[in-house]
């Protein structure tokens, strides 16, 4: 069963010397669809055209981290698509979308508003939401519990109590790099112990490199490149299979049916990958 990359920003600008040199590297690892989330409105187009030229997923949504910088007219732009595409089997989810609560200087009122308002999209188009959670698992929980809305928690790194809450409204838990750190204590015992049918796998990429790619700011600062690749996949799945005991084939069913159940679009998607 080919990999799923649940969580891959392909139109990243570390891809674009070799975008397609960096598809071609993750389909001979045997990870054969990738979700491809949007950050703003200005990428919209962008990971439509990227996930149909290369026969994977996308989602559209604006970024936490870029709601202040965005305006009505992105959730009408958002609105818009999310009509005109609403037939596109490629479309997904709307995401990426949620609340940080690490990044300072955040306006966190406009936060909850485009939350909201693109939680309640999700709803109208009967779409699953792929959510940014930075620290702000709590306030994330006050919404979904007003919501009918699910999906995937993307780069989950809560409590144990946040974890059963999520699982409990039906969220699945996106496990990725961080989780290959020996000294990520919390997030190792949450991938080991949370509920298989909770666990979906991603890269985050170019971002969240696993710990054989990470690089100190030293490094980084002396030319060294930390960049992560949706090819890395399956060496992480390795650390989870580890972690739950499961073999590496039983990884990827597992993981590949919870990534299917959480975006349902992907399961015609995913059978015909290559």
């Amino acid at each position: 069963m080919p990999w799923i990359d649940t969580h891959c920003h392909l139109d990243a600008p570390e891809f674009e010397a070799d975008r397609d040199a960096v598809v071609t590297r993750a389909r001979q690892a045997g990870v054969g669809m990738l979700v491809l989330p949007a950050v703003g409105a200005f990428d919209f187009d962008t990971v439509r055209t990227l996930a149909h030229t290369h026969g994977f997923a996308y989602a559209l949504g604006i970024h936490p981290l870029f709601v202040d910088r965005a305006g009505p007219d992105d959730l009408a732009r958002l609105e818009s698509d999310l009509a005109r595409h609403r037939d596109d089997p490629r479309l997904v989810a709307v995401g990426e979308i949620g609340l940080d609560r690490f990044v300072p200087g955040l306006d966190q009122a406009r936060g909850e508003q485009f939350l909201a308002a693109q939680l309640a999209l999700a709803e109208r188009f009967n779409l699953p939401v792929i959510v940014h959670v930075r620290r702000s698992a709590d306030a994330l929980l006050k919404h979904f519990r007003r919501s009918p809305v699910k999906g995937i928690a993307h780069a989950f790194n809560g409590s144990d109590q946040q974890a059963r809450i999520f699982t409990d409204l039906g969220f699945r838990l996106g496990f990725g790099g961080a989780m290959t750190f020996d000294r990520a204590l919390q997030l190792r015992r949450l991938a080991a112990s949370v509920p298989a049918s909770a666990v979906v796998l991603e890269t985050d990429a170019p971002d969240i490199p696993p710990h054989w790619l990470y690089r100190t700011a030293a490094e980084r600062a002396a030319g060294h490149v930390a960049r992560n690749e949706p090819a890395e996949l399956p060496r992480i799945a390795q650390v989870m299979a580890g972690l739950r005991g499961w073999t590496l084939a039983e990884t990827a069913s597992i993981t590949g049916a919870n990534a299917r159940a959480a975006l349902p679009r992907l399961a015609a998607l995913a059978d015909s990958c290559p």
